[in-house]
């Protein structure tokens, strides 16, 4: 745990030196759990949040890819009869990447479970091979617990993910203030 959370701040370092954290209004910047993704199909809106004390490394690469506007545009290529829906290729044959991958968190003491709305890291079936690939569950998947790292999840919108199918489109995502999307208590 203690491991995780000394990564975590130096990700969250890096984070800033790099500017993988959401400007608001010119030097103001945001902290990671200051954020939601805000993603925009033909469909609706889908609002996620992300957990970086979860899965920091995807989090920061998920974001970078955000910020190059690397989901604008992307096709969800893949929806399972047993419940995710998948996105992420720019090749649209669930066999692309961004170019890099990145280490699997999964084994993460602060993983959480596949849930309904649940954000995961797709990969081929081999370690540390995930890129720019993710799926979000339609229903709870625990079979993919301790296998695939899950990195956010779904707090508005969910009724926009189930609509979704093959071909549906990512046309904006984006990084904003999680302020906008949720009332504090």
């Amino acid at each position: 745990m203690r491991k995780y959370i000394q990564a975590l701040a130096l990700l969250t370092t890096i984070s800033a030196l790099t500017g993988c954290v959401l400007p608001l209004g010119g030097s103001q910047l945001l902290e990671e759990e200051e954020q939601v993704v805000v993603m925009t199909t033909e469909k609706g809106k889908v609002v996620i949040e992300l957990y970086p004390d979860s899965a920091p490394i995807a989090v920061e690469n998920f974001g970078k890819l955000i910020s190059k506007k690397f989901y604008d545009g992307i096709k969800f290529h893949r929806k399972t009869d047993w419940g995710i829906i998948q996105g992420g290729d720019p090749n649209g044959d669930g066999k692309g990447g961004p170019g890099h991958t990145i280490i699997d968190e999964y084994t993460n003491p602060n993983q959480r479970p596949h849930l309904r709305g649940t954000v995961a890291m797709a990969r081929p079936n081999k370690p540390n091979s995930a890129g720019s690939q993710f799926y979000i569950c339609l229903k709870p998947q625990p079979s993919l617990d301790g296998q695939y790292t899950t990195f956010g999840r779904v707090i508005q919108g969910m009724d926009v993910v189930d609509q979704l199918v093959v071909g549906d489109v990512m046309t904006k995502v984006k990084l904003e203030a999680k302020s906008k999307y949720v009332i504090p208590k």
